[in-house]
């Protein structure tokens, strides 16, 4: 007797079980088939320091030897103040020391392109049109050995301890940039 194939079917309203139903085998095979992936988590909060909300941050991920970046958001009224960049280098730092190659991340053609380019990455490819009449950018950064890194993480160590130490009873924003 011949198996019946599975239905497709458009769902909706997709529950986390529908995901891990999908995930579950694609991850055990990956394990049985690639190198160790190594995942781990990396989540940078910034918090409010009166009500210890989280009010932005950077939230990725490592694995396969490379850092993803997914998001990265810096409340509006503290941006240009260098936050972005310390999230940046604490992402960097966080990658050597789990011997990643580099990081990468995509951001749209309306988002923050030139704010990574600043940061020293760059475009490894584009999504054209996506959305219509925008575009969007994958970009990497490569990781410096940890000994090349030293002289750029005392400067980051310093912002970082600014940042931590500023303003108790307001929302942090560095002065600095």
């Amino acid at each position: 007797m011949s198996q019946s194939l599975p239905e497709i079917v458009m769902s909706e309203t997709p529950g986390p079980a529908d995901r891990e139903a999908i995930l579950k085998p694609l991850i055990a095979y990956n394990r049985s088939n690639g190198p160790p992936s190594h995942f781990q988590p990396l989540v940078l909060l910034l918090r409010d320091p009166n009500t210890g909300e989280t009010v932005g941050g950077l939230w990725g991920k490592s694995a396969f030897d490379w850092v993803f970046i997914e998001y990265l958001v810096v409340p509006e009224q503290c941006r240009g103040q260098n936050i972005g960049t310390l999230l940046l280098r604490k992402a960097e730092e966080v990658g050597r020391e789990r011997n990643c190659v580099g990081l990468w991340l995509d951001t749209f053609g309306f988002q923050a392109r030139g704010f990574y380019e600043k940061n020293g990455f760059e475009l490894f490819g584009a999504l054209d049109d996506h959305p219509r009449g925008s575009n969007r950018y994958f970009m990497r950064k490569l990781l410096e050995p940890k000994e090349q890194a030293s002289s750029t993480s005392l400067q980051a160590d310093f912002a970082e301890r600014e940042l931590r130490n500023c303003g108790k009873g307001e929302l942090c924003c560095l002065g600095t940039d």
